[in-house]
């Protein structure tokens, strides 16, 4: 019995190591003694921030996954470019699109005067797309916490591990996969675009030479798309906004994918869900008939993105200024 017992304490030491080396040791409380206001400092500033304007939910909760997609989920995105280092908001994903730093400068400002450097950069993010998604009328999930600030960019990372609207289904599911996502993820974390805009810059190939034929993508109903050339011509409109959803905008709901089934998808990146793997139109099907199981599968899988290689302990640091490093 003693050998028995002595070899569950090895067992358990063993996975509580491996645990901390996959940073699973992140966790909800992780500021509750250092900080036990830093939930609501980042609740309040990105109330205040979604009610002067809707768009502002979704630039927070895109921001969080292009930060994470890149050296994992280490405020890596907010760094301007200095010395040393070349910004991420220079690549193509971000460039003239990414937004909402300035809501995060101002949490962490209000942050640094409650608790000076306590709370990291890369949880005041994840906290923040939380509060969008459920400001915007979406699910909720307790958002582990411990992460650190990099030291560094990597603008080359920005511009290679990001999701592109244009990208095919089997690149955009090894972009997954390399960070431990799997194509159920890849659907759920997709429905994210139930909120936000799209620049016609982003979708105009579908519009007029999907394939270099000089033809439209089929696969887009063809009298939404008349509808979306009005505003996004052949050249020129670049910048362009258009809702993603155009049925539920800023709503967080399954819209979303109803669209896909109605062929309404905006980019190419999303109808591709619906069009070109039979795993991914079941799931969509089932996002569409049950909203309350998007919601369930949303909450996991943003919780699981959030834990893309952390930096932890006495890695990287605690930025005072989220643009900058600590000098």
């Amino acid at each position: 019995m003693a050998q028995s017992t002595s070899i569950t304490v090895f067992m358990v030491l063993i996975i509580s190591t491996l645990a901390l080396v996959n940073g699973s040791y992140l966790y909800p409380q992780f500021y509750d003694r250092s900080c036990p206001q830093a939930k609501d400092i980042v609740r309040s500033v990105v109330a205040k921030a979604v009610a002067k304007e809707a768009r502002m939910a979704a630039s927070l909760l895109r921001l969080h996954f292009h930060d994470c997609f890149v050296k994992g989920c280490d405020a890596s995105i907010l760094l301007d470019n200095s010395g040393s280092i070349i910004s991420e908001k220079g690549s193509v994903p971000n460039r003239n699109s990414a937004r909402g730093f300035e809501v995060i400068d101002q949490i962490k400002a209000a942050m640094e005067k409650a608790c000076p450097q306590t709370v990291s950069c890369a949880d005041i993010m994840a906290l923040a797309a939380r509060d969008s998604t459920v400001l915007a009328g979406g699910p909720s999930w307790e958002v582990p916490l411990g992460r650190r600030d990099s030291l560094g960019a990597s603008l080359s990372g920005s511009n290679q591990n990001i999701p592109a609207p244009n990208n095919t289904f089997q690149t955009i599911l090894t972009k997954f996969k390399l960070k431990g996502l799997d194509i159920v993820d890849f659907v759920t974390l997709s429905g994210s675009h139930t909120i936000g805009n799209a620049r016609c810059t982003s979708f105009r190939q579908r519009l007029y030479n999907n394939t270099g034929n000089g033809r439209p993508d089929f696969s887009l109903d063809q009298s939404y798309a008349a509808k979306l050339r009005q505003n996004c011509p052949r050249s020129g409109g670049d910048q362009n906004l258009f809702f993603l959803d155009p049925v539920s905008p800023t709503k967080f709901d399954n819209n979303y994918y109803k669209n896909l089934i109605a062929k309404k998808g905006l980019l190419s990146s999303d109808e591709i869900l619906f069009t070109q793997n039979q795993q991914t139109r079941q799931y969509v099907k089932q996002y569409a008939a049950n909203q309350e199981l998007f919601f369930q599968q949303f909450a996991k899988s943003m919780v699981k993105m959030g834990n893309i290689s952390p930096l932890t302990g006495k890695s990287g640091q605690i930025r005072k200024i989220c643009r900058k490093v600590n000098s």
